[in-house]
């Protein structure tokens, strides 16, 4: 559910992003393991993580 409204958020702000899909991807989940965590969405932008839909912290990251 939050994993869509990620996707919709940034394509509303026309912000290019790789999606990695942890249901059909085997090594988005060892990914997901790497940084820490075991839900979704996180997004990464540059040394920035955020989990889940926080939108405050994604404009932050994005400016």
């Amino acid at each position: 559910m939050f994993c869509g409204q990620v996707k919709g958020y940034l394509s509303q702000k026309k912000i290019q992003f790789d999606d990695r899909d942890i249901t059909k991807d085997p090594s988005a989940i060892l990914e997901l393991q790497k940084l820490g965590f075991m839900t979704s969405p996180v997004t990464v932008v540059e040394d920035k993580v955020i989990v889940g839909f926080d939108v405050p912290k994604l404009d932050e990251a994005l400016s």
